[in-house]
């Protein structure tokens, strides 16, 4: 059995997501600096076996991409050529660090755990897989 992982892109932090076994349940794993993401990854994918990799697509409310997708597009090019065995799909990412900080507020955490940006990125790229779970 295998997993799905999901990666919310930031310029300083990746949040990371990753389903159970059977692919039902959305957890968030950790906050990685951006930095250090394929020594992470290359870990992580010896003990764990991964069919799929989503990443958030940032987009403007338009429908086109963000600025941000300038960034995403180098990483996403290393990502598959170093898992070529893995397939990586794009995830609308809008709203989701709002909705993140959102589920901090719904969830009590006092505001100066909302001001953990990393614990952010991790929500969100739990949103990014909830979302793709529901709509698949």
């Amino acid at each position: 059995m295998s997993r799905i992982l999901a990666l919310d892109y930031g310029e300083k932090r990746i949040g990371i997501a990753v389903t159970d076994e059977l692919k039902i349940i959305a957890s968030g794993l950790t906050t990685v600096k951006t930095i250090d993401i394929f020594n992470f990854l290359d870990q992580y994918l010896e003990t764990e076996k991964v069919e799929l990799i989503l990443v958030g697509e940032p987009k403007q409310m338009n429908n086109k991409p963000s600025e941000s997708e300038k960034l995403i597009a180098p990483f996403l090019k290393n990502l598959r050529s170093r898992y070529k065995k893995i397939p990586v799909k794009r995830v609308d990412e809008r709203f989701t660090s709002k909705m993140a900080f959102q589920t901090m507020i719904d969830g009590g955490l006092k505001k100066k755990q909302r001001k953990n940006k990393a614990l952010i990125d991790e929500i969100s790229a739990t949103i990014i897989l909830q979302s793709y779970l529901y709509n698949n």
